[in-house]
C-alpha cells in the first residue's frame, strides 16, 4: 500500500484491524454552497432528535417490560409463566435489542462518519431472529416460512461475507 493511498479523504485506516474503511461523507459539514450546508445541518439535527427519542423509547420499553412481567408473575400461579408469557417476554426483550442497536447505528451515522454496514446487517438479523422467535407456526402459511428462511439465509450469508477475513 502506498503512502498516497493512505492520505486518502476516503479511505480510513483502522489500527487494531488494519482494514480500510470508506468514510461516510453524504452529509459533511463543510460544503461550497450555504444552501446545502444549511440543509445538512438540519438533517444532522433531526438525526440528533431520532437519538433523542430512540433512547427515550428504549427507557419505557424497559419501563413496560417491567410492568408487564411483574404483572404476569403477581397474577396466580405466583411467580409461573406460561410459554407464550415466556415467549412474549423473549420478543419484547429482543425489541429492545434492537432498538438499542438502531440507537447504535444512528450514533454511528452522526459520529463515526462510517457506514455501519457490519452493524446494519446484524441488526436485520437480530430482528429477523426476534421475528421467527416469536412466530406463531399454527397461524401462518409455509410460503411465509420459506420467505423467512430466505431472508434468514440471505442476510447471514451477507454478514459472513463482510465479517470474512479478507
Amino acid at each position: 500500500m502506498s503512502q498516497e493511498d493512505d492520505s486518502s479523504p476516503l479511505i480510513l485506516m483502522t489500527k487494531e484491524k488494519s482494514r480500510r474503511t470508506l468514510l461516510h461523507e453524504e452529509l459533511p459539514k463543510e460544503h461550497e454552497d450555504p444552501l446545502i450546508r444549511i440543509l445538512h445541518l438540519v438533517i444532522r439535527g433531526a438525526v440528533r432528535v431520532l437519538a433523542i427519542l430512540m433512547v427515550i423509547i428504549i427507557v419505557l420499553a424497559v419501563g413496560d417490560v417491567i410492568y408487564v412481567l411483574y404483572q404476569r408473575l403477581i397474577t396466580p400461579p405466583v411467580f409461573l409463566l406460561s410459554i407464550s408469557d415466556m415467549l412474549e417476554t423473549f420478543g419484547a426483550f429482543l425489541a429492545i435489542l434492537i432498538a438499542i442497536e438502531i440507537f447504535i447505528n444512528i450514533r454511528l451515522y452522526l459520529g463515526a462518519h462510517v457506514l455501519p454496514v457490519q452493524l446494519v446487517i446484524a441488526t436485520a438479523l437480530m430482528a429477523i431472529a426476534r421475528k421467527v422467535i416469536v412466530l406463531d407456526y399454527e397461524k401462518i402459511t409455509p410460503d411465509y416460512i420459506f420467505a423467512t428462511a430466505a431472508v434468514v439465509l440471505g442476510l447471514g450469508v451477507t454478514y459472513w461475507l463482510i465479517t470474512k477475513k479478507l
